[in-house]
């Protein structure tokens, strides 16, 4: 079914879509049906589309508000859910403004030295595993939409080998770094730095300056954690640059191709 499924993997237990933002989890939800597997929705409130919150009955999906961590643990027991997979943005800002931290979420905070998006997460996967729950790899069945190497489509311009190493260069130290994921350069030039903002963000900042040859470059950290954070690249992205100006990608590190 999925290259990302553990060895293990008991279709018969219902499968917890912890949804956020875009295309992704009606996606990823659409190929676990076509699967055969029991799919169950828990809705993060002002996240999750209407459109997909509606294609599950309402005995089969359970909402939450960001931060909610004990109450979404309660879901997933009460769904009996054998596994559970994240999947789309979360807005960035309600790690400040917006959060609902319940009990469980505030001593969960309290323990955590650095807090972060990858932090937070890996923390609630931590207390998800420990409920019980298996939480899978977010490109599980995803496999038909990853990027393959090479070159996926033509453009106009031509990248300078020297610039696409340079942009490379940058945006892997950038990850390693834990700063952001993606960088825009043009002919050796750092024109903008992915940070917390996020990338239509920092594409639209980085088309102000109305360079030329400029090329996005995404790539994922060292060690990334897909089970909460996988890079996207996909129509919104295009979208951005399209609207920046910016007519040149590159993506390293497993970067889904059409996801939004």
């Amino acid at each position: 079914m999925s290259r990302f499924l553990p060895e293990n993997f008991d279709a018969i237990r219902p499968l917890a879509l912890i949804a956020g933002q875009g295309l992704y989890p009606v996606l990823l939800a659409e190929r676990a049906r076509q699967a055969g597997i029991s799919v169950r929705l828990i809705e993060l409130g002002g996240e999750t589309s209407p459109e997909l919150v509606d294609s599950f009955a309402k005995e089969e999906r359970s909402a939450v508000k960001v931060g909610q961590v004990g109450k979404l643990l309660k879901e997933l027991k009460g769904m009996d859910a054998g596994y559970a997979v994240m999947a789309g943005q979360v807005t960035p800002g309600k790690l400040f403004k917006g959060l609902h931290p319940d009990l469980k979420a505030i001593r969960m905070l309290a323990g955590l030295d650095r807090k972060n998006a990858e932090t937070i997460f890996g923390a609630i996967g931590e207390e998800i595993e420990k409920a019980g729950v298996h939480l899978l790899d977010a490109r599980v069945f995803m496999d038909e939409d990853l990027a393959e190497e090479g070159v996926m489509v033509k453009g106009k311009e031509k990248i300078d080998p020297e610039h696409l190493a340079h942009g490379i260069e940058i945006a892997r130290e950038n990850a390693r770094l834990d700063v952001g994921q993606g960088v825009v350069v043009s002919r050796g030039t750092v024109l903008a730095v992915e940070a917390f903002e996020g990338t239509n963000a920092m594409l639209e900042r980085a088309g102000k300056f109305g360079a030329k040859n400029c090329l996005f470059v995404k790539l994922g950290k060292p060690k990334q954690d897909t089970r909460f954070d996988v890079p996207v690249f996909g129509l919104q992205t295009l979208e951005a640059m399209k609207d920046a100006g910016i007519g040149n990608a590159a993506t390293r590190g497993g970067v889904g191709a059409p996801l939004g």
